[in-house]
C-alpha cells in the first residue's frame, strides 16, 4: 500500500501535483473559514440575537449572489482549458468577460439591498432578530461587487494552476478583516460599536482590499505580454456568450442549492431561537471542515480543465482520484473532532448573556446535530470532488440538473413536509439533510464513473488568432 502511495505521489497529477495546486487554495479557503469562524465567535459574544441573525442573513445574501457567483467563477474553467490548449492570449479575454459579468451582477446585487426589511419580516423570525438580519444583508448586498470581482480575478491564477497568489491575497484579506471585525463589532479606539453592522462592513472592506490586490498583480506589463490582460479588455460577444452559456447552468445550480439550504435554515428558525442558534452554530462548525475541501474542488476543476484542453482526459481522472484520497483523509480527521470533542467546539460560540440553562439546551442539541454531520461528511467529500471534476470538463448541465433536482426534491420539499406539515421536529429535519448529502455524493460518483465528461470541452475547437501585440499563440 505504501509503495502504491509513493508511486502516486510522484506521478503526473498525483498527490504532489494536486497538493501544489490545491494546498494554497486550501489555505486560501482556510483563511476564509477563519474569517467566518471568528466573525461568528465575535457576534456570539456580542449577543444571542446577533448569532441567531448572522447565518440566515448571510445565507440569504449568498443565495442571491450564488447565481452570478456561479457564472463568474466558471471563468476558472475557461482559463484552465485555454492554458491546456496552449492559447495563452485568450486567457486575458476570458478574464475580462468574467469581469463584465461581475460588474453587471454587482449592480443587481446592490439593488437587492432595498428588499432587506420586507424579506426578513416575511420569514417570521423574532422582530429583534429580523432587524439585525436586514442590516447585515443590506450592507453585504451593497458590497457584493467586490466579492464577485475578487473571485473572478482569482480565476486568472487558479485556472492556470498557479495558486499561491490566491492564498496570499486571501490571507491578506483575512489579516485585515479579523481585527477590523472586532473593532467595528465591539468598538475599539477610533472605531464605533456597530454590532452586526460592523461585521458586515468589515467583510466588505476585506473583499474590496483583496480585489484591489489581485488587480494590482494581474494587470502588469509582463502579464499583458503573455496573456493580453490589458489589450483584451473589449467585450468579446462570442466569448462572453460561451461564458454565459456554460456558466449559467453553474449559476442556476448554485442558486438552487443555496436556496434549498436557506429555506431549511429559515424554517428551522420558525421552531424557536434555541433550535435556530444550535443549527447555525453547527453549520458554522461544519464550515471549518467543508471550506478547505472547496480548495481541492477548485484544484481538481482546474487540473481536469487543463487535461481536457490538451486532449488528455486520463490525466484529469488521475487528478480526481488523487484529490479524493486527500479530501477523504481530511474528512476523517474532522469526523473525529465532531464525535470526540463537540462540546469544546460548541463552547467557542457561547453568546454573552446566555443563561446556563439556555446554553446547556443549545449545546445538548448541537452535540446531536454534529453527529449527523459526522455521518454524512464522507458523502459530502465525494460530492465536492466529483462535481468539481465534472465542472472542469464542462459537464455543467448535468451538474445543474443533478444538484438542482436533489436540492429541491431531496432537501427543500422534504424539510417543509417534516417541519411544517408533520411537525416532526429538528432531528427529523437533520435526517433529511443527511439523506440529501448522500444523494449528492451518489450522483457525482455515478456520473463521473460513466465517463462522458472525457469528450467534453468549453472552449472553441479551432485555434484563435492571437492579438497582434506580440502575444504568443502557443
Amino acid at each position: 500500500m505504501f509503495a502504491i502511495a509513493r508511486r502516486r505521489w510522484s506521478a503526473q497529477n498525483g498527490y504532489r501535483e494536486v497538493l501544489v495546486v490545491g494546498l494554497p487554495l486550501v489555505a486560501s479557503l482556510g483563511a476564509a473559514t477563519v474569517m467566518q469562524f471568528t466573525d461568528r465567535i465575535f457576534l456570539s459574544r456580542y449577543s444571542m440575537d446577533s448569532i441567531a441573525a448572522v447565518v440566515p442573513a448571510w445565507t440569504a445574501w449568498f443565495t442571491l449572489l450564488a447565481f452570478f457567483f456561479g457564472i463568474c467563477v466558471y471563468t476558472n474553467v475557461f482559463v484552465a482549458q485555454y492554458t491546456g490548449a496552449r492559447q495563452p492570449g485568450r486567457v486575458g479575454a476570458a478574464l475580462w468577460q468574467g469581469v463584465y459579468v461581475a460588474l453587471g451582477a454587482g449592480l443587481v446585487m446592490g439593488a437587492c439591498a432595498f428588499v432587506a426589511e420586507p424579506l426578513f419580516h416575511m420569514v417570521g423570525h423574532p422582530p429583534n432578530v429580523a432587524a439585525q438580519e436586514a442590516t447585515y444583508f443590506r450592507i453585504l448586498c451593497l458590497g457584493a461587487v467586490f466579492v464577485l470581482l475578487m473571485e473572478t480575478f482569482s480565476c486568472f491564477y487558479s485556472g492556470r494552476g498557479i495558486t499561491r497568489p490566491v492564498m496570499v491575497a486571501n490571507m491578506a484579506g483575512a489579516a485585515l478583516n479579523i481585527p477590523l471585525d472586532y473593532a467595528l463589532i465591539f468598538g475599539w479606539g477610533p472605531f464605533p460599536e456597530l454590532g452586526i453592522a460592523g461585521a458586515a462592513i468589515a467583510s466588505v472592506c476585506a473583499a474590496a482590499f483583496t480585489a484591489g490586490l489581485f488587480g494590482w498583480w494581474i494587470f502588469t506589463r509582463h502579464n499583458e505580454k503573455q496573456y493580453a490582460v490589458r489589450s483584451a479588455w473589449r467585450p468579446d460577444r462570442i466569448l462572453l456568450a460561451r461564458l454565459v452559456r456554460f456558466g449559467l447552468p453553474g449559476g442556476v445550480e448554485f442558486f438552487l442549492e443555496i436556496s434549498a439550504i436557506t429555506f431549511f435554515i429559515f424554517i428551522v428558525g420558525r421552531i424557536g431561537t434555541v433550535e435556530l442558534a444550535a443549527s447555525n452554530i453547527v453549520f458554522a462548525v461544519n464550515t471549518l471542515g467543508f471550506l478547505p475541501m472547496v480548495g481541492l474542488h477548485i484544484a481538481v476543476s482546474s487540473l481536469v480543465g487543463q487535461a481536457v484542453g490538451r486532449g488528455e482526459p486520463e490525466d484529469g481522472a488521475q487528478a480526481t482520484g488523487s484529490a479524493l484520497h486527500m479530501a477523504l483523509l481530511w474528512s476523517l480527521a474532522m469526523i473525529a473532532i465532531y464525535i470526540f470533542a463537540p462540546r469544546v467546539i460548541m463552547d467557542w460560540f457561547r453568546p454573552i448573556g446566555t443563561s446556563d440553562a439556555e446554553w446547556a439546551a443549545i449545546v445538548s442539541m448541537g452535540v446531536v446535530l454534529l453527529r449527523f454531520v459526522a455521518l454524512y461528511c464522507l458523502f459530502d467529500t465525494v460530492a465536492v470532488i466529483y462535481f468539481g471534476a465534472l465542472k472542469g470538463a464542462g459537464d455543467i448541465l448535468f451538474v445543474m440538473r443533478a444538484i438542482g433536482t436533489i436540492a429541491v426534491f431531496g432537501l427543500a420539499i422534504p424539510a417543509w413536509l417534516v417541519l411544517e406539515v408533520l411537525h416532526a421536529g429538528l432531528i427529523a429535519a437533520w435526517i433529511v439533510v443527511s439523506v440529501y448529502v448522500v444523494l449528492l455524493g451518489a450522483a457525482g460518483w455515478l456520473r463521473f464513473r460513466q465517463g462522458g465528461w472525457r469528450s467534453m470541452r468549453v472552449i472553441e475547437s479551432a485555434p484563435v488568432e492571437e492579438p497582434s501585440s506580440g502575444t504568443p499563440s502557443g
